[in-house]
Formats: structure tokens, sequence, C-alpha cells
């Protein structure tokens, strides 16, 4: 069983940067794509950005393509997702996701990712 669990988030004026992170648990991490999703009150949860087993691939939402990017260290189960440029519209609770073990592509899909952690709240003022 992985575990997945988020820090970083906060409150930020527009323009600021945060950047979130998320330790995995389990011995299969550096064999399992992981990917960033966020959920606004009222919307579905969406795709932010994902990146590939390896580290070598990665895949980001228009909306924050040039502003935000994932990176992972294997050595130590963490993904991260630093966030630039953080607009209004950025505002949601931000879910870190991980594939099944040896699933190393990236996935752009929330139905392709089986671990979830609970969430981290992520609020940009105006």
């Amino acid at each position: 069983q992985v575990q997945l669990v988020e820090s970083g988030g906060g409150l930020v004026q527009a323009g600021d940067s945060l950047r979130l992170s998320c330790a995995a648990s389990g011995r299969s991490f550096s064999t399992t794509a992981m990917g960033w999703f966020r959920q606004a009150p009222g919307n579905e949860r969406e795709f932010v950005a994902g990146i590939s087993a390896s580290g070598f691939s990665t895949s980001y939402a228009d909306s924050v393509k040039g502003r935000f990017t994932i990176s992972r260290d294997n050595a130590k189960n963490t993904v991260l997702l630093q966030m630039n440029s953080l607009k209004p519209e950025d505002t949601a609770i931000y879910y870190c996701a991980g594939r099944s073990p040896y699933s190393g592509a990236v996935a752009v899909d929330k139905t392709d990712y089986k671990y979830w952690g609970q969430g981290t709240q992520v609020t940009v003022s105006s």
C-alpha cells in the first residue's frame, strides 16, 4: 500500500510562489508515474502536472504551462510542484496522485491514478 502526504499549501497573493511537496511511502516509488491534480469548489478534479517514473518526461495543463514545474527525487520518495506567478484562479485543493507500481508513463486522466493524498489548500488572493 502506498501513502501520499502533501505539504506546502497556504495563502499567498497573486504573483507569489509556492512549492508543494508530496512524500510517498512504499518501495515501488521509482517505478511509478506521479501527478498533481486540483479541485476548486464546484468544479471537478483536474489534471495539473504529471511526471514519469524516471523523471525524464513531464506534462502540464495548458493553464499552468510556463508557471508550474513538477519534479521528483526517487532517492527521497518525493514529488515537488513549484508554482510561480500564482493567480487567483489557481485557488484549489491540490492533490498528489500516484499510478500503480510499474506504471511509469505520464498520465493526465485521474482514472489512471490509484493512490491519492489528502490534499493541501492553496489560496491566492488578488
